[in-house]
């Protein structure tokens, strides 16, 4: 079919997107052309890419030595015992002796993707996940806007995300000269199926051997790892992760996983740790008793970067104080708190704030848990405070500073199929992929996800535009 000028036309769309789900049950709005951004916003959301996984490897050191009661700091003595507190909170005890095996030191996730509001000052990262969904999804939309942005799109350089993803898998066993790479896919994250057979499927097209599977299909066979191809065994070499640790009681061979990734006898990516994977890292970051280890721990640009991106966040832990003791929290009525449901009195302006869980959790993913205080009732938030409370035993929540999205306009189709500029709020996903050899974390596309302007809470949705994003002409601003 013949390229529109202006950039895809309705029925191009329809028809790429029939001929392939990338996600099961799910639709959304389309746009003849992907996202533009400026030469400035690409180049600090490279940078923040960097700032993120060094974030990670900081945040290993700083979990390891709090478990083993180690000094933090070079020329002084602090030592954080309730940080390792802060993230077994909940978790098994076999899981907690997986994160800190010796075989896995140093593992950091594969694919690193931070969410990343588009505010007037900037951007604001709420969260960032090492097991994120969206990368199929991301290289179909690269793929099927480039002829209209050529070498301008995001992740379009020398190779792209396809070959880049296969390369960051590979590179997990560099002796191995043809790898076998198997796609885990749970019956919990079963939606992103689709756009993981589309990866598989793509990198079969290139000779390389990779397939999806669901964790009853695989079996162990010694110390290795097996799958049935044309009813014979064939070893895996690789195993590319995709569920949420919480849901591990639901992988039969987790505990095979678990014992056979300590002893060294397979590679798996992302690794099981969850304290990679809790969301009040970002409040560590915050903490004031942690300023002096991040300065030391991360490069003066990183730190830089990650102060200006990272949201004020707090955990919202219930302890018993002493009487002169305040909690690290927001000011309510002008003063600071002494319990947690004192913020059940906060005034509408004072309630600018996001409660929702860390992690290890199925409501933790998805915006299931997010509650958004200027924008709830009193009673939805009094009743956010009060699970927030009542959870802690076992998941902890965070409360974080609502960094509002600035209001956007883009090209998108409507239903029959005509134009019209849609005012939304923006949410950019970059997806960054790890080479732990040059220990770098390089960009290799953005998903810009454009909601109704009325929504406050972005997110996947029918009413949402996805969208690709490209370098357009740099600005001034």
């Amino acid at each position: 079919m013949r390229m529109n000028s202006s950039g895809l036309s309705y029925p191009q769309v329809l028809e790429a997107f029939s001929d392939q789900s990338l996600f099961e049950n799910k639709t959304w709005r389309y746009s003849p052309e992907a996202f533009p951004l400026t030469s400035a916003q690409v180049k600090q959301i490279e940078q923040i890419g960097q700032a993120c996984y060094e974030f990670y490897k900081a945040q290993e050191t700083l979990y390891l030595r709090s478990a083993e009661g180690k000094n933090l700091l070079r020329n002084r003595s602090l030592t954080a015992p309730w940080v390792a507190a802060y993230l077994n909170r909940g978790k098994p005890e076999a899981l907690i002796r997986h994160a800190r095996a010796r075989a896995l030191r140093g593992a950091m996730p594969m694919v690193i993707r931070p969410d990343l509001l588009v505010t007037e000052d900037g951007f604001a990262m709420t969260e960032i996940d090492s097991v994120p969904g969206g990368i199929g999804l991301t290289a179909f939309l690269n793929q099927l806007y480039a002829p209209v942005h050529g070498e301008a799109l995001i992740g379009a350089g020398e190779q792209d995300m396809v070959a880049a993803f296969y390369d960051v898998l590979s590179g997990r066993v560099p002796h191995v000269t043809a790898p076998y790479i198997a796609i885990l896919v749970s019956d919990e994250a079963a939606t992103y199926r689709p756009e993981m057979e589309w990866l598989a499927s793509q990198l079969r097209q290139q000779g390389r051997r990779v397939h999806v599977f669901h964790p009853d299909d695989v079996m162990p066979l010694g110390d290795d790892i097996c799958v049935g191809i044309d009813g014979d065994p064939q070893k895996v070499d690789v195993i590319y992760r995709f569920w949420e640790l919480f849901d591990l009681a639901n992988v039969s061979i987790a505990e095979f996983l678990l014992k056979a990734r300590e002893a060294a006898h397979i590679r798996l990516t992302p690794p099981m740790r969850p304290f990679q994977e809790e969301k009040l890292n970002l409040a560590l970051f915050h903490h004031h008793i942690l300023e002096d280890y991040w300065k030391e721990n991360l490069s003066r640009q990183s730190y830089k970067t990650l102060a200006k991106v990272i949201p004020q966040t707090w955990v919202m832990d219930p302890v018993e104080l002493p009487p002169n003791a305040v909690l690290d929290a927001p000011l309510v009525g002008g003063k600071p708190m002494t319990d947690w449901s004192q913020l059940i009195e906060a005034s509408q302006k004072e309630r600018n704030l996001i409660i929702k869980i860390s992690g290890f959790h199925e409501s933790a993913w998805g915006a299931r848990s997010v509650t958004l205080g200027s924008d709830s009732s009193r009673a939805e938030w009094e009743s956010a405070i009060q699970q927030a409370i009542t959870m802690a035993d076992t998941s902890l929540h965070i409360l974080q500073t609502y960094e509002k999205p600035k209001r956007l306009r883009h090209s998108v189709y409507q239903d029959d199929g005509s134009l019209y500029s849609m005012e939304g709020r923006m949410r950019l996903c970059p997806y960054y992929f790890v080479n732990e050899s040059a220990k770098v974390a390089k960009l290799q596309g953005v998903l810009a996800t454009l909601c109704p302007a009325d929504k406050k809470i972005i997110h996947g949705m029918k009413d949402a535009a996805l969208l690709p994003c490209f370098l357009s002409e740099p600005s001034s601003g």
